[in-house]
């Protein structure tokens, strides 16, 4: 951000010293006291205009700082709508767990110890009543098969009365699927949100900086301002000082012409005593004489 002021020219300024004061004459002096006016002048507009653009700077500085206020409080309210829906995705997150795990422990339920499912023990009941067929076994090797394919069938009796006790597993997983989907908009919201406050801290970061970079730059033009004033308010002594050099120059005038009016007053009295004395003694008194007298009060 440029400044079109133009720095303070100080070969414009206007100085007087005590000695010029003192030695300088009346003519010299007024014009000397003409040209710390119209610099003086100068220098206040000058400083009037440094003024106002220091002020407008800091009103654009108090619109930055504003803006970036905005932001914060904008970012901050985001920020706050991010936590709740992490607190609620948390949440639902783990209520889906909690769900999942019962349908895995549900799926547990459904195999025998072994690991075996219907299918497999179907397989093997099949397998056992096909050797018992093809197969010539003594009394008591077909007894021992015989026992063997009831207690296979007894174990799939168990694990089919399981299964029809477990229709609510699917249920069960599309609660949990659900639950997790909703953690997931969350999720979402969270991601949304979090972005949005991102963009409003930056915001916030560039607001500040660019205030930073007027303030600067009103400081600046605060130090400008300093700078013409009191080089105005130097110019304004110095004028001043000239004015009461007059005065005291129209005073000692005032008084050498009193003193010269005095003085020519005094002669002329005594010119006329003179005359008087003249005119006591018998002497004849021409007009210009006479006139003298009268002048003086002395006829």
């Amino acid at each position: 951000m440029q400044l079109d002021v133009q720095p303070l020219d100080e070969s414009n300024n206007i100085e007087i010293s005590e000695e010029e004061l003192e030695t300088s004459s009346k003519g010299e002096l007024i014009k000397r006291a003409g040209q710390l006016r119209d610099r003086r002048n100068e220098l206040n507009q000058m400083a009037s205009e440094r003024a106002s653009e220091r002020d407008e700077l800091n009103a654009k500085t108090r619109e930055k700082v504003d803006a970036a206020q905005e932001h914060r409080h904008k970012r901050d309210t985001l920020n706050e709508l991010v936590q709740s829906h992490k607190e609620k995705r948390n949440e639902l997150n783990e209520k889906a767990n909690e769900l999942f795990d019962r349908v895995e422990d549900r799926k547990s339920d459904l195999e025998v110890d072994d690991g075996k499912d219907l299918e497999k023990l179907e397989e093997e009941i099949e397998d056992l009543e096909f050797k018992q067929q093809t197969e010539v076994l003594s009394t008591e090797e077909e007894r021992e098969l015989i026992e063997k394919i009831e207690a296979k069938r007894e174990e799939y009796r168990e694990l089919k009365e399981k299964l029809e006790q477990t229709d609510d597993l699917e249920d069960l997983k599309d609660k949990a699927e659900k639950v997790r989907s909703e953690a997931s908009k969350h999720h979402q919201k969270v991601t949304e949100l979090a972005d949005k406050a991102q963009e409003h801290h930056n915001e916030m970061i560039e607001a500040y900086r660019e205030a930073d970079e007027i303030r600067d730059k009103a400081d600046e033009m605060h130090e400008m301002f300093v700078e013409a004033q009191e080089a105005a308010d130097q110019h304004h002594e110095d004028f001043v000082r000239v004015q009461k050099r007059l005065r005291e120059l129209d005073k000692q005038e005032e008084e050498e012409r009193k003193s010269e009016r005095e003085q020519k007053k005094e002669e002329a009295k005594e010119e006329a005593e003179e005359i008087y004395q003249k005119f006591k003694e018998g002497e004849t008194l021409d007009t210009e004489d006479l006139m003298k007298l009268q002048k003086t009060g002395m006829l």
